[in-house]
This record gives structure tokens, sequence and C-alpha cells, in this order.
């Protein structure tokens, strides 16, 4: 099963120093390592964006730009963005308030029967309402 991976994890793998992560984080790592070897790995378009902003030194940012280059971007549907739309409704319904990205994961991850890899909590919120799976590293 392909794996929807979200900024949080991304941001932990590329913008992040090793030394600088938790045994926890450092542990999302390298599962993300592994789903990339795999072919399992998944990049919405939103992400990169998200992954890629804030980044100041224009020489980091063409580094960056490139190594995620090697990953296409997934593609979305207006069903998906209108799933979205529904999924916030739904969330908010409940009390759980949500952003415009999270919910555009949550319909396509759910879409596609794909898992979503996070290192969000939100996202365990999300998931007691809309009928997606997180995924949950094996290491």
């Amino acid at each position: 099963m392909n794996v929807l991976v979200d900024t949080s994890v991304w941001s932990l793998s590329l913008r992040r120093s090793r030394g600088d992560l938790s045994v926890v984080e450092r542990s999302l790592v390298a599962e993300l390592t592994e789903l990339i070897a795999e072919g399992r790995a998944c990049l919405m378009g939103i992400v990169r964006q998200e992954i890629l902003s804030g980044i100041r030194n224009p020489a980091q940012f063409e580094i960056l730009k490139a190594l995620l280059r090697t990953f296409p971007d997934v593609l979305i549907d207006t069903v998906e963005y209108e799933a979205a739309a529904l999924a916030s409704n739904q969330c908010r319904k409940r009390g759980v308030n949500v952003t415009v990205v999270d919910t555009l994961i949550c319909a396509t991850a759910a879409a596609r029967g794909w898992a979503i890899f996070t290192a969000d909590a939100d996202f365990e919120h999300h998931a007691r309402i809309l009928p997606i799976q997180l995924h949950v590293p094996r290491m």
C-alpha cells in the first residue's frame, strides 16, 4: 500500500539535523527512508510547497527542491477537493478544528485507500471522524 507522507515527517527528514532529533523522531525518519526505498512514499504538491516554504538560504532551497523533484506530485481531482470540504465540515461539526491542507491529505488518502504517515497528532483526531488510516512505523 502506498503511503501519503505529511509535511511533519518530510520536515524531520529534510530540514532538521539528525543530531537534533529525538529517538522517536529518528524512528520516523528511518521509516520514511524505508518507505522511499520500497517506492511507497507519496508526495502531494501542497506538501511540497509547505516543505519548501520558509527556507531563507537560496542554495539550500535549490538543493531541497532538487531532492523533492524525484517524487512526482500526487494528482488531485475535483472530487477530492469536494471530499476535503466535506471532511472539513464533518470535523468542525464534531468540534475538531482542521486545516485545508490536512483535510485535503485525508480526502486524497481515503480516495486512494492509502495510509497517512504523519508526526502531527491532529491526524489522530481526524481519524476518529474520517475514514482514514494512519501509517504506524514498523520500527
